[in-house]
């Protein structure tokens, strides 16, 4: 399938091609306006895609985890041998949950019901029983699950139809996974916030909020927004001044790279140019119950040998402190742009047919590639919660 790029392209930058697994259908041109009152929903609060769940080292950590993951209650854990299982939190023989809250827990790598002792291996089958020997049927309900950079993400589809089944994955996140030689190890940082992927992932395209709400300059578009299947990709450039007090400090020179896949995985890699800093942020958004997300922010800094200019306080540290202490301040300024964010995002009521103006850039188009993800609604219906 050929890129369609959201305008008509104007020396737009060369990128590599997106795997075939990665392709499926997406509006190439943005859908008519519609009357139907229907299209002043919200979108539905659980689009399909691959989401975070937890980190590899926090599920080892914790042995087991629970959480509310998409409106549903899930656990996560791992076998004696690292295998993670990510699955439904009740027990399919009389339905107990399985989080350590309840008294679940992990023993010689199977999870164990605290109602009846059913002992389950990371494939999901019971296995062990104490009083009988283990049901066939007996089953866990697994999510697929992809391990990226020491994340764990799984796929989360609606049931097809009126069937029993949920839809298995459409698409993969992208492979190979980011390289980690030379990388720093990977901070987090994650905030709840009443809002939708939908909305928070905008941002992305939305490069006039830049300015305005962050204070950043000389924003600027690099090539076009294009679209591939599930996968959406922008670049721009601007400059950052830092602060402290109302002093300035310094100034940053920066370029962006978005790769977005779903509406749960937005990957950008920061080139700072006057110094000579590589930073990769994931943001990545998570629906809880249906109006609330987990956002969370993972970032890492290539390691800082020889910089351009001098970094205040960091000029004689090792190599990999410099480092380290680098990527914890970027990571707290990114989280201070995503508090700023947030007060506008959980107060904010959604539009579907705003009234732009033409600095706005790629909004509407960006909803109508959106439209993919909900492939529960009517074709009507989908399209119309995408038109002007």
């Amino acid at each position: 399938m050929a890129t369609t790029s959201l305008r008509s392209p104007t020396n737009a930058p060369r990128r590599d091609p997106v795997p075939d697994r990665l392709q499926a259908p997406v509006p190439d041109r943005l859908p008519a306006p519609s009357a139907n009152p229907r299209s002043n929903a919200m979108p539905p609060p659980f689009p399909d895609g691959w989401y975070l769940v937890a980190t590899r080292d926090e599920i080892q950590r914790e042995q087991l985890l629970e959480q509310q993951w998409l409106g549903e209650q899930i656990v996560a854990w791992c076998d004696d041998e690292g295998r993670i299982c990510v699955s439904d939190a009740f027990c399919p023989h009389l339905g107990s949950h399985l989080g350590p809250e309840a008294g679940g827990r992990v023993c010689d790598g199977k999870l164990v019901c605290p109602f009846h002792g059913f002992e389950f291996e990371i494939g999901g089958q019971c296995v062990a029983t104490p009083s009988a020997a283990p049901p066939r049927s007996a089953r866990l309900e697994l999510y697929q699950t992809r391990e990226l950079a020491g994340m764990i993400f799984a796929w989360y589809g609606g049931y097809s139809g009126h069937g029993a089944e949920r839809r298995p994955p459409q698409w993969q996140l992208p492979e190979p996974e980011p390289d980690q030689a030379g990388w720093s190890s990977l901070q987090s940082r994650t905030t709840r916030l009443r809002g939708h992927p939908q909305e928070t992932t905008e941002n992305a395209v939305d490069l006039a909020h830049l300015s305005y709400v962050h204070g950043f300059d000389q924003v600027q578009q690099v090539g076009t927004v294009s679209v591939e299947g599930p996968l959406l990709r922008t670049a721009f450039n601007f400059t950052q001044r830092i602060r402290y007090a109302g002093v300035p400090l310094a100034t940053f020179d920066i370029s962006a790279e978005v790769t977005i896949v779903g509406l749960g995985y937005s990957f950008v890699e920061v080139h700072e140019r006057s110094i000579g800093i590589d930073m990769r942020l994931w943001t990545l958004a998570t629906p809880v119950d249906g109006t609330q997300i987990d956002l969370t922010l993972v970032s890492q800094v290539r390691e800082i040998r020889h910089p351009q200019r001098r970094i205040a306080g960091m000029a004689f540290l090792p190599t990999s402190l410099r480092t380290h202490l680098m990527n914890r301040l970027s990571l707290a300024q990114e989280f201070l742009g995503v508090r700023q964010d947030k007060v506008i995002w959980s107060r904010k009521k959604y539009r579907p047919r705003p009234r732009l103006c033409r600095s706005d850039g790629e909004i509407m188009a960006y909803r109508a590639w959106c439209a993919q993800f909900y492939p529960d609604l009517d074709q009507p219906r989908r399209m119309n919660s995408c038109s002007h």
